[in-house]
């Protein structure tokens, strides 16, 4: 019912003008994302994928919705991943969804009014109708693609941090140190226990220091989990010297009578290192 091959090539001439009109109007005020971008690689950029929406969007007029949403749904992909636009505010990338929503309506008015009594008000209608729920349908696709790139940044950055957390530093013969610093809570604890055994087996470690001078607060989970390292180290046959308590992380230890009989424990990590054979 919706479909016109007239309304599709009209829209379609008017893409050019459609994106210089989107972008004469947009609010560029905002310093935050790609739409206040002064950078003229970013606007030319900005310009062809608003463009490239026109043309694929029209296509609803023209092609059945299976193909329609395979070819927007590279766009809508493309636009999820893009990181101009993971930099910027989704309501911002909304609020611009609906402006050129409203372009579009004004448009299938002005092709109403040139062409007079020529369809009926039921097609006209079928018009607006599937543009206003063909835009519900992409702004919920975009969401989603936008939320999915954005939690795998997040993810990688994760991995990232808690690789820093656990730097397992390589010395002499299969020796290795791990210098902590900040704070350790349960969540950290939990990534220093998996990553230090792993990494330790990877580097093939036979002894580990473990330097605490650096750590103010740990709580009573955490010092279980490193309890826990200790205990997993020793029965993978890695020998441990931790170093660096600070009394008030030793008093922790203490209250939780946490079993640190297999580990060697120096005041300082110089003696520590002073015992690498």
């Amino acid at each position: 019912m919706h479909r016109n091959k007239e309304l599709y090539s009209f829209l379609v001439g008017a893409a050019a003008q459609l994106t210089d009109d989107w972008y004469a109007t947009l609010n560029k005020s905002h310093k935050a994302g790609v739409y206040s971008s002064s950078d003229p690689k970013v606007i030319k950029k900005l310009k062809q994928q608003n463009n490239e929406f026109h043309l694929r969007f029209f296509q609803v007029f023209d092609t059945g919705e299976r193909e329609f949403f395979k070819r927007l749904d590279d766009w809508i992909e493309d636009i999820g991943k893009d990181e101009q636009h993971l930099n910027t505010p989704i309501y911002f990338i909304l609020r611009e969804f609906f402006r050129t929503q409203d372009q579009y309506l004004d448009y299938i008015d002005r092709f109403v009014e040139l062409h007079g009594d020529q369809y009926p008000q039921k097609e006209i209608n079928s018009w607006y109708r599937i543009v206003v729920k063909v835009f519900s349908e992409v702004m919920e696709r975009f969401t989603e693609a936008n939320h999915r790139y954005a939690n795998k940044i997040m993810k990688a950055q994760q991995a990232t941090i808690d690789e820093l957390s656990t730097p397992i530093i390589s010395l002499k013969d299969n020796m290795a140190l791990l210098p902590l610093i900040g704070n350790i809570d349960t969540t950290r604890g939990m990534t220093l226990l998996e990553n230090t055994l792993q990494k330790c087996v990877e580097k093939n470690v036979t002894r580990l220091f473990i330097d605490l001078s650096g750590v103010h607060s740990i709580d009573g989970a955490s010092a279980h989990q490193l309890s826990q390292l200790i205990e997993s180290l020793h029965l993978i046959g890695i020998e441990t010297t931790l170093s660096g308590l600070l009394p008030e992380i030793a008093m922790t230890a203490v209250k939780l009578q946490l079993p640190f009989d297999k580990v060697t424990i120096k005041s300082t990590l110089a003696q520590a290192i002073s015992t690498m054979k």
